[in-house]
């Protein structure tokens, strides 16, 4: 009886989707001969042959059944009506509460149609219950908020506030050694772990403290917590970085590493004083999944291939330019790691030292002792390095030191806050570098900038009259002009296609807003222009130039600028228009 119930529901189907032409006739019977030979049923053999999305699947079976269907991949719940059924419930029977209405909980479920089930749930939540079906993947998607809860916080607050109030005198003493406050910052460093934070934010104001993320280099605020809780919480991260929690008037630095959610972190502590407390910026570095590959960071085309061809002489500087934040440091470990060989003695001048590297002999400084960049380098040298790796060029000193090693056969990466790659020569020019110096050691010059990146989970649409004019002003000269330049150019710029300068309107990406991906994105690529310096080039340096005089020789010999790689890139659907110009100019 099973069986011919299931063939029955099946055929349903069939002529459903077929009748609505979200199906051809000829993959329909293919595909229910498949399931006949297989004795599978048929919504496998249509999932598995990509006929149709699991999505549709379900609402298909959905409308079959005679049950609502909700699609979940964008829905925020209440933990109010989260709390309605536990957690461990909700995963066995993989059902999520949705919402009250009329006197009912609303529930999505995979299997709807399972009475038992039902009847269960309903008797649990102690609630009457209107069943919506779902996908698998809707259920999930609401699942993972039982996981973000930051309830813990709330309730260490809460016991906090109670045990400050009982020892005003002793307060921060009680507070910090007790646990509530130490759940509570185990909590935030966890959540900021499974959001993929890059920074968190604890600032104070007049009236509370206010708890922020940096995710894919935008800020977001998380959740506020009681005035009353600042000391206690920013006692226990100074003991924890062996500061000194009784210093209130300078900023201090430090470190410590935790496991969190399975993975092991590397925190990097600023503390600054501010108005109304002090401010604890934590940075979390990721010592396990952190990729320095050239080509995943965005670097493509004539950029990686001006890369690669810097970083295989035998001397002189490769330097990278951008503002804090734009991943300069990043992409110096991916340099080291691209050359690195145990046939070579490389040595790296860090402040901080912020991933660690085998096979890489890592220093890092220390002005308390009085080993800056410079005393250093100076040191360094008389190792007989191969490479040396400076964090930051800070002072003329250092550049001074870090020339002479590149004059005396070594090879020198370091960075520069610098907007673009052409301002990094005249900024040498400012420290006092004689031009000549800067001319016959300077390599490459990388600029950089970090975008968000289009979620996995997107649509495309056509760009509108105004960014289609914006991205052929921007992009016009390096796209292909004709049908038979098309290949050429795509994979000379490192994609693999482009559309025509001239062609049909051109396609962009926009991820869909979900709480996983926020805004549509998902993680961060960089923007890169890549300058080598060659005897053109030179020249300019040598009489002075500007830096808008080398960047127009630059681009003129094939220069891809930042603007034009994330117009690339956002043509490509890896990024947006919006994102590019909000980076360069």
């Amino acid at each position: 009886m099973a069986a011919r119930v299931d063939t029955a529901t099946s055929s349903r189907l069939a002529r459903l989707l077929v009748g609505e032409g979200l199906v051809t006739a000829g993959d329909m019977a293919d595909a229910t001969k498949e399931a006949e030979r297989s004795t599978r049923p048929l919504v496998d053999v249509l999932r598995e042959r990509q006929l149709a999305s699991a999505e549709l699947l379900v609402h298909a079976q959905a409308e079959l059944a005679g049950i609502p269907y909700v699609n979940l991949r964008r829905a925020r719940i209440d933990q109010d009506v989260l709390a309605t059924l536990p957690a461990e419930l909700a995963e066995r029977f993989m059902a999520v509460p949705l919402a009250f209405i009329s006197g009912r909980v609303a529930v999505a479920m995979v299997d709807a149609a399972n009475v038992q089930t039902v009847d269960y749930l309903a008797t649990v939540m102690q609630q009457s219950l209107k069943v919506c079906m779902a996908s698998e993947a809707s259920v999930r998607h609401v699942l993972a908020q039982y996981k973000t809860d930051l309830g813990a916080v709330d309730a260490a607050a809460e016991a906090s506030q109670q045990e400050t109030r009982q020892e005003l005198a002793s307060r921060v003493k009680t507070i910090v050694q007790d646990s509530p406050i130490s759940r509570a910052l185990s909590t935030i460093l966890e959540y900021a772990a499974k959001t993929s934070a890059s920074d968190i934010h604890i600032e104070p104001t007049e009236d509370k403290l206010v708890i922020r993320f940096r995710i894919d280099g935008l800020l977001r605020q998380v959740m506020d917590l009681p005035k009353s809780l600042e000391p206690a919480l920013v006692s226990r991260v100074k003991i924890l970085a062996e500061l000194k929690i009784d210093e209130h008037r300078v900023p201090q630095d430090g470190q410590f590493g935790v496991k969190v959610a399975d993975k092991e972190v590397d925190l990097r502590i600023a503390i600054s004083p501010v108005i109304w407390g002090e401010q604890v910026v934590i940075r979390l570095l990721d010592k396990t999944g952190q990729n320095f590959d050239l080509g995943d960071m965005g670097l493509a085309g004539r950029s990686l291939r001006a890369v690669e061809q810097g970083i295989k002489r035998p001397s002189g500087m490769v330097l990278t330019s951008g503002p804090t934040g734009s991943g300069k440091t990043t992409t110096m470990y991916a340099l080291l790691r691209a050359i690195k060989d145990e046939s070579i003695n490389i040595i790296t001048l860090e402040d901080p030292v912020e991933y660690k590297m085998s096979g890489v002999n890592q220093i890092q400084v220390n002005t308390d002792v009085g080993l800056t960049f410079a005393s250093g380098l100076r040191s360094i040298l008389r190792q007989d390095p191969d490479v040396v790796m400076v964090g930051e060029i800070r002072d003329r000193e250092t550049a001074n030191l870090a020339v002479q090693a590149a004059l005396t056969g070594h090879l020198v990466f370091s960075t520069l806050h610098t907007n673009n790659a052409a301002g990094v020569l005249p900024r040498l020019l400012d420290m006092g570098i004689e031009p000549f110096l800067i001319a016959s050691t300077v390599n490459t010059v990388i600029g950089q900038r970090l975008v968000r990146r289009v979620a996995e989970q997107h649509t495309t649409r056509p760009a509108t009259k105004l960014e289609a004019r914006m991205i052929s002003q921007t992009v016009g000269t390096i796209l292909p002009q004709t049908s038979n330049q098309a290949t050429i150019v795509a994979e000379d710029l490192g994609y693999h296609s482009l559309p025509l300068a001239t062609g049909p309107e051109y396609q962009l990406a926009e991820g869909t807003d979900t709480p996983e991906t926020p805004g549509g994105y998902s993680g961060r690529i960089g923007l890169y222009e890549v300058m080598t310096i060659n005897q053109d080039i030179q020249k300019l340096i040598t009489t002075r130039a500007t830096s808008s005089e080398i960047e127009k020789l630059a681009r003129a010999q094939g220069m891809v600028t930042m603007r034009q790689d994330g117009y690339l890139k956002a043509i490509d659907g890896i990024t947006t228009l919006e994102e590019v110009n909000r980076v360069t100019v």
